[in-house]
């Protein structure tokens, strides 16, 4: 497995190991993802990812746009530097929606393999130099970006969860099921 997504698997798994459904449901505030909705976010990115990638080699090509200045910028930000902006809106498919805690975290580690095996076969069919499929935000990726994107991604959502791990105890019981559009805690 490819460096990037093994550390993100084995940060995901350390980060919620030992958590209770409990304080994997609690929401720190009313307007904030709880830990499973921010799994599930993660879980809904990997599974986008792994569609896109399946088109693309369903197609024989790849299906990414020719990138501008502007990609170029957020790429170079994002997958270059590392940096994930906070308070960004997710994109519609990417928010949680209610998937079962226990079914994504039973699944998480096979959607990441995938993802992986998925990413390997475009890139060694088309080449490493070619961006392969857009990400809706940063525009058109390479393999190896797509790899770091969803590692710097995975990483700024695990120190949420980290947050929201430390802070279980104060949190108020998850009070209500509507989801928020934010990209999850901030705070």
């Amino acid at each position: 497995m490819d460096f990037y997504l093994q550390r993100l698997q084995d940060a995901i798994v350390g980060a919620t190991e030992g958590m209770t459904p409990e304080a994997l449901g609690r929401r720190p505030q009313p307007d904030k993802w709880s830990a499973a909705e921010i799994l599930e976010h993660l879980y809904l990115t990997y599974t986008g990812t792994i569609r896109g990638f399946e088109n693309c080699l369903a197609a024989g090509k790849p299906l990414a746009r020719p990138p501008n200045w502007k990609d170029r910028a957020k790429t170079g930000l994002v997958v270059g530097l590392g940096y994930l902006p906070a308070g960004r809106k997710s994109p519609k498919y990417a928010e949680p929606r209610g998937i079962a805690c226990d079914r994504v975290l039973a699944e998480f580690v096979d959607k990441i393999v995938a993802m992986d095996d998925l990413i390997g076969r475009a890139e060694e069919k088309f080449g490493g130099r070619v961006p392969l499929i857009d990400h809706p935000i940063i525009g058109p990726l390479r393999a190896a970006q797509w790899r770091k994107f969803h590692w710097v991604h995975g990483r700024h959502h695990l120190k949420q969860l980290q947050r929201l791990r430390e802070g279980a105890a104060s949190f108020e019981p998850r009070a209500s099921s509507k989801l928020d559009s934010n990209h999850g805690p901030q705070g």
